[in-house]
């Protein structure tokens, strides 16, 4: 297996804990761990194999005038990436109880632009096994990837992390 760049922010919350989790599961050896603050678009050219993990925002802050150096700057990073031979999960965190209309909204917002540059992307999960009302994260009645909830479902991580990245895995091989 190729190994995966794992590109997160912000840091020192709860995605970096995920990232740090990812990254101790699959074998530290097989994953660089890379703050997004940190990044440009040549840095995905090191990998086949990308993971992308980031926190609820909304589309307000992706398109403020002056944005800052994390998911909201990066996102215009993107569109100078190659992204043939690559392979796209992600992973973002949210709160299914106070931004029940709004659940990991940022996690649809950043999976429509990698769409939109002809991504590939893998790991949707069952919007079936969540409590929330809306989410910009569904596209074709799927998450683009994996939602997390550390405030009020922690307890549901470890079970969906292990059946998340068991998929990824089948993909990444």
């Amino acid at each position: 297996m190729n190994k995966i760049g794992l590109f997160y922010g912000p840091a020192g919350g709860s995605v970096e804990k995920i990232a740090e989790k990812i990254s101790q599961l699959l074998g530290a050896e097989k994953v660089d761990v890379i703050h997004v603050q940190n990044a440009d678009a040549s840095d995905f050219n090191n990998y086949k194999y990308i993971i992308m993990g980031l926190s609820t925002i909304g589309a307000h802050t992706w398109n403020q005038d002056t944005p800052s150096k994390d998911w909201d700057w990066f996102v215009n990073e993107l569109s100078k990436v190659d992204y043939s031979d690559k392979t796209f999960a992600l992973y973002g965190l949210g709160d299914h109880i106070t931004y029940a209309r709004h659940f990991v909204d940022s996690l649809g917002i950043l999976g429509k632009e990698l769409l939109s540059h002809g991504a590939k992307i893998i790991g949707q999960c069952d919007p079936e096994e969540y409590e929330f009302i809306d989410s910009e994260a569904v596209i074709d009645d799927q998450f683009i990837g994996l939602p997390l909830d550390e405030d009020f479902a922690p307890e549901e991580t470890d079970a969906r992390l292990e059946k998340w990245l068991d998929i990824l895995l089948q993909e990444f091989k």
